[in-house]
């Protein structure tokens, strides 16, 4: 049994385990990171990273069918393409084989020590490693705990066979010809409408009266819209309840039982935190239901013991993580910080895409106090006409006294790229006269932000 002391020792190498390991090595700690599969974590092996590659294969694969037909506006004729997914998903796999590379050498440069293998607790100092050449003991003044997430499985749907989650969804050899969906949330309807256009006939299956619930109704309207395009079934309010044979059994909203034929079944129904296997027992945290219960500077309750990321609740988001994560190595290292969640942005990542970062107009009309919203349609905005994507709006959310700006949400296509801006602008306060104010180069559909914040102030340009 061998036996290794360090100052930090980050358990998980996700995006909040890797980052903050590699900022604690710039800053001169000693650090261990543990891992038991690859680098990067959920995201980048079976997540964000992947399900991207994928979704992108299948927006090309689309627009080639379309030009197909002799039908295309822009006047390009090609021949009925076909879809090798194989080659595609091995594209994507190299793609996450030279960022798993990428991570492993910036730990190096940092000066990290990488330990593989399970870690379970000992207790709040000392950490066990299952390794492939023994148990290595790992000694440590401080510890972050970054094990991540997992998908949620349904006791009567139970993963294997057609059944999948996520991570078999982004390994498939061939696109299958009818998939059933469970879960109208971000991951269901990215992957749904992936395969959708890939040529799947997609069902989907939702608890709740509409999809994408955690956005209001005015910004997924676009998506809804395009999921009826893509020719995708949408089931409300209708409960699935476990398989038979080549079919998906459902509950309907009229109560009703129904069969869905489906080659594969995809589960999407959330994720967990992953707080078990790894000696929880031993250490006795707090927890926030299933969440490990942490502080504004991620402490746990045990002094020395630190939970980062996914563990810890929503947004389970990996650029959160990251944050998080190098917060944690500046307090390790004994520098003053603190970390402000207001403007995280969230981007799902459907045909058109969406962007929030900080207050809906619900969420601020909460607060009391009289708001302000500016919404500018992409149909009047010259760059989103020339890409077809006309579909669409950014709208701006402040207070009506002093202007200040409180959240900033829009969907349209390639929306993912102004998250930027929209955190940037939140994040140094910015006022309604901030943006209308700032030149913004035409054109592009990041001239809708200004043109949100004009409108606001009851003086949009164009429209």
């Amino acid at each position: 049994m061998k036996e290794i002391s360090c100052k930090l020792l980050v358990i998980g190498a996700g995006p909040g385990g890797y980052v903050c390991a590699i900022r604690a090595g710039q800053l001169g700690v000693d650090t261990v990171i543990v891992e038991a599969g690859k680098p990067g974590g959920t995201c980048l092996n079976v997540g964000c990273i992947p399900s991207k590659a994928l979704i992108h294969a299948a927006e090309e694969f689309e627009k080639v069918s379309h030009m197909a037909g002799g039908k295309s506006p822009l006047g390009i004729s090609v021949a009925a393409p076909t879809l090798d997914l194989g080659r595609t998903v091995a594209w994507k796999d190299g793609i996450v084989s030279r960022l798993n590379s990428g991570v492993a050498g910036l730990l190096k440069k940092a000066g990290v020590k990488t330990v593989h293998g399970w870690a379970t607790f000992r207790d709040g100092k000392t950490v066990a490693v299952e390794t492939e050449t023994g148990v290595q003991v790992i000694r440590a003044e401080a510890i972050v705990i970054a094990t991540g997430s997992a998908p949620v499985e349904l006791p009567f749907l139970p993963f294997g066979g057609p059944v999948i989650s996520s991570t078999e969804a982004l390994a498939l050899s061939e696109v299958p010809k009818r998939l059933a969906v469970v879960g109208g949330g971000y991951i269901g309807l990215e992957l749904g409408m992936a395969f959708a256009k890939m040529g799947t006939a997609v069902t989907l299956v939702e608890a709740l009266p509409r999809v994408l619930a955690q956005y209001d109704a005015e910004l997924t309207r676009p998506v809804v819209k395009r999921l009826a395009q893509l020719g995708v079934e949408v089931m409300l309010g209708a409960k699935a309840k476990g398989v038979k044979g080549d079919a998906l059994l459902v509950e309907t909203a009229e109560g009703k039982s129904a069969k869905i034929a489906a080659d594969k079944i995809l589960v999407t129904v959330g994720r967990k935190p992953v707080t078990e296997g790894w000696g929880l027992d031993q250490i006795d945290l707090d927890m926030a239901g299933k969440f490990i219960r942490i502080d504004d500077q991620c402490r746990t309750s045990m002094r020395g013991i630190f939970a980062i990321g996914d563990v810890t609740g929503e947004p389970m988001l990996a650029h959160r993580a990251m944050a998080q994560g190098e917060m944690v190595a500046e307090i390790v290292a004994g520098h003053k910080r603190g970390w402000d969640k207001r403007s995280i942005p969230a981007v799902c990542f459907t045909d058109p895409e969406l962007v929030t970062a900080g207050l809906s107009p619900e969420e601020a009309k909460a607060l009391g106090g009289e708001i302000k919203i500016g919404l500018f349609p992409f149909a009047a905005n010259g760059r989103a006409m020339t890409k077809m994507g006309e579909d669409g709006f950014v709208r701006v959310v402040a207070r009506a006294d002093n202007h200040l700006v409180l959240g900033i949400q829009a969907v349209g296509q390639g929306v993912s790229e102004l998250a930027a801006a929209f955190g940037l602008a939140l994040e140094m306060g910015a006022r309604l006269e901030d943006i209308a104010g700032t030149i913004h180069a035409h054109p592009t559909q990041g001239e809708g932000f200004q043109e949100a914040a004009l409108k606001a102030l009851g003086h949009a340009l164009h429209i």
